[in-house]
């Protein structure tokens, strides 16, 4: 079974800042942080290391990182609470060249579930 891949969008347009999820079908959804909440299950940190190590030494930022997962809830008005910072999973390549999760490096690390609050992402 392919995996629905999401990310942010930073390309310049009217989906800027916007997530992006892409279904194994080919479709293509953009969602304001600020208005829905995504709930992604059995999720997997990717990420093009040698993309991201370019753009951590200055280079101008380009699609180098993803979350896969097999299912994705996109909820409207109740949303979960779970913006704790021990939770949190960051990833910006000026920062560090990887996804972070706890103070460590966590490209390829695998999550049960992955909660979006506004622009952050945590583990639930």
């Amino acid at each position: 079974m392919k995996s629905i891949k999401v990310r942010f969008n930073l390309g310049r347009g009217q989906n800027y800042m916007k997530w992006k999820i892409v279904y194994p079908s080919g479709a293509v959804e953009y969602c304001s942080p600020s208005s829905v909440q995504l709930v992604m299950k059995d999720c997997k940190l990717k990420n093009n290391p040698k993309v991201a190590l370019k753009i951590f030494e200055g280079s101008n930022k380009t699609v180098c990182s993803w979350v896969l997962c097999k299912e994705i809830q996109v909820k409207f008005g109740s949303f979960d609470q779970c913006d704790s910072q021990d939770n949190r999973i960051t990833y910006n390549p000026r920062k560090a060249p990887n996804w972070v999760f706890g103070g460590e490096n966590a490209d390829g690390k695998e999550f049960k579930q992955i909660t979006s609050v506004d622009y952050g992402l945590y583990k639930n």
